[in-house]
């Protein structure tokens, strides 16, 4: 018997992992996350299976259900949003199941920050405009920021931010990142992307306070800051340049091979 946590993706149903797809197809048990996961992800799940939505249920609940299906042999899905790693609240379910000595595996899922970046057919790191994609939230109900952590401190890298849970939180960002990126930085506001429903505010650091208000979204959302959302120009990068030798392709002993020749 094995636990999988599987990362179900960012909303749309054909984005979950084969892996995923077939464990849940396989699973006599299948937890999910019913106010982030599809319900057709689920539907996935064989005849007969026991199916529960955990949004209602605290921790000592849900692992319950798993110790129960522990001792029937029974495998569990156990269905994240987006991948399970970031943001999951796998880590103490995980912690749970080692007291116990249950079996888990863990399965990864496109996260929001990618699946947004492929809807706005945008790269997230552009030569000599941002090679950094930092990953964070800001501190609200949930729990306190790390000591150096903090949306200042992050700021200051002035790289691509992927900014999670804070919808609620946008005049602060706006305050705290105005400094060091610029009123005018661009701003995308990415809701529930790839849900038939996704909607995509392109604005900017100064009025996605605003623009956000009009459009009336207050959750699950994710916010990304930073100058590859603009009409930035940037350089080729080296990788495809026809002068530039790396370890599939010696520029150098091609020429000499023609000059042979």
């Amino acid at each position: 018997m094995t636990v999988y946590f599987i990362g179900a993706g960012p909303g749309a149903p054909d984005l979950i992992t084969v892996r995923g797809l077939r464990l849940i197809e396989r699973c006599p048990v299948c937890l999910y996350a019913g106010s982030l996961v599809p319900a057709e992800i689920v539907e996935a799940a064989p005849e007969g299976a026991i199916v529960k939505d955990t949004a209602p249920m605290h921790l000592d609940e849900i692992v319950a259900e798993m110790v129960a299906a522990h001792e029937r042999g029974e495998d569990v899905a156990r269905v994240h949003s987006g991948d399970p790693s970031i943001y999951g609240a796998i880590a103490e379910q995980m912690r749970r199941l080692d007291a116990l000595d249950i079996p888990y595996d863990v399965v990864p899922g496109v996260p929001a920050f990618a699946a947004t970046a492929a809807r706005l057919k945008t790269e997230l790191t552009l030569p000599e405009i941002a090679q950094t994609v930092i990953v964070t939230r800001t501190e609200m109900k949930a729990s306190s920021m790390p000591e150096f952590e903090t949306l200042e401190i992050l700021g200051k890298s002035r790289a691509t931010l992927a900014i999670h849970l804070s919808i609620r939180n946008l005049p602060h960002i706006r305050d705290t990142l105005t400094p060091y990126y610029g009123e005018d930085c661009p701003v995308v506001i990415a809701y529930r992307s790839t849900w038939p429903d996704e909607l995509f505010i392109r604005t900017t650091l100064k009025d996605m306070a605003d623009d956000v208000r009009k459009a009336k979204i207050t959750r699950t959302a994710l916010i990304m800051v930073g100058k590859v959302f603009g009409n930035v120009e940037f350089r080729d990068s080296d990788l495809y340049n026809a002068g530039f030798s790396h370890v599939l392709r010696n520029v150098g002993k091609k020429k000499t091979a023609k000059l042979s020749s």
